[in-house]
């Protein structure tokens, strides 16, 4: 954490009741600072269908508060996720694409709405998430890459807005994971053994899929293989399957693979064998790309599609003012209308953004 970034600073910390964001107040509070702590609910509607865990952060957030004497407040976000993140989710599915809920949760509640509530009386908002920012020669700030290829989370952050990224701070972005667990079982942190999150940011252990059906329902379809044309079973609704699935399709002999949805025909389509051709693309279209800090040329650049530790080598090509073909250098398996594509520099240092990829 840069010393000179925080000086005269009013500082307000996004603390979760998970492991990372309690180091980052400690991270403060080593160096004399108490900055405000401030816990968003986003839970679901009827807690009584949910095994929702807030609760249990809302008092792992408490409690670190309290150790480092800093105030806690609870900023109700839920009708914001509900109305703005949940519809962006079921508008997409619902159109046969891939959606990613917690890149626009960084976007539209995290350093969005909170901001309208509460964020805008600070001049930085500070998280857990696994990332660094520098600034250049020109006084621009970065977005870049956590020295930790595991659990890096850029791509989750590469589609907020510039006044966002120069609000953001990410106090232990130069650590890796094991050091953020040594730092809280040292310093007897209440969550220092918590295990990590998983799937969406909200839903705790609840299915993504349980998720999809309160919301959508179910829409049965014929299932054919695509080389031969040959029905070979029913999906419950394409929403519940993604290019590239190679688990819990239930159908016998398999493995099959995912290869194309139709979403007017409602028809899904597989293929047989391992790791088959059809589940590969080289080249793809991206629309909609949000530059992070500034408008580049098309250039050498590397990405990724998920979030995954690999980086992949490709090139960009500028088609429009937001759409681009991006030429892999290899083949990759599961591209999936819908999903982010993250670019990256050459050395998969800075973040320069991210767009939908189409095709």
């Amino acid at each position: 954490m840069n010393i000179a970034e925080i000086e005269n600073k009013k500082i307000a910390v996004l603390l979760s009741g998970g492991v990372d964001s309690s180091v980052v107040v400690y991270e403060f509070a080593r160096i004399g600072l108490h900055p405000d702590c401030f816990y968003i609910k986003i839970g679901p509607e009827e807690e009584e269908e949910w095994d929702c865990s807030s609760e249990e952060d809302l008092e792992m957030a408490t409690a670190v508060a309290r150790k480092y004497g800093c105030r806690l407040e609870v900023i109700d976000c839920h009708k914001e996720y509900w109305d703005q993140v949940t519809k962006y989710t079921m508008d997409k599915v619902r159109a046969g694409l891939t959606p990613n809920p917690d890149v626009m949760c960084n976007r539209l509640i995290k350093f969005g709405a909170f901001d309208e509530k509460q964020g805008h009386d600070y001049n930085l908002i500070a998280t857990g998430h696994y990332a660094q920012t520098e600034i250049d020669a020109e006084g621009k700030k970065w977005l870049c890459t956590s020295p930790d290829p595991v659990k890096d989370q850029t791509d989750f952050l590469a589609q907020i807005t510039d006044w966002q990224l120069r609000k953001a701070l990410f106090p232990i972005g130069h650590y890796v994971k094991d050091e953020v667990r040594i730092i809280a079982e040292r310093e007897h942190l209440v969550n220092a053994k918590r295990k990590d999150s998983q799937g969406i940011c909200f839903l705790g252990k609840i299915n993504y899929n349980d998720y999809i059906r309160r919301y959508l329902g179910e829409q049965p379809g014929d299932v054919i293989e695509l080389e031969t044309g040959k029905r070979i079973g029913e999906h419950k609704g394409l929403w519940f399957h993604t290019i590239g699935q190679r688990k819990g399709m239930g159908f016998g002999g398999g493995p099959w693979f995912v290869v194309k949805k139709d979403v007017a025909k409602n028809t899904l389509y597989v293929s047989h064998g391992y790791d088959p051709e059809t589940a590969y693309k080289q080249d793809f279209a991206v629309r909609d790309f949000h530059f992070l800090t500034k408008c580049l040329t098309p250039c050498e650049v590397t990405f990724k599609i998920r979030h995954t530790p690999e980086y992949h080598p490709a090139v960009l090509e500028w088609t429009g003012e937001t759409e681009f073909i991006v030429h892999s250098k290899e083949k990759i398996h599961g591209v999936a209308p819908g999903q982010f594509c993250v670019i990256y520099d050459e050395n998969h240092h800075r973040c320069l953004g991210s767009g939908e990829i189409t095709v």
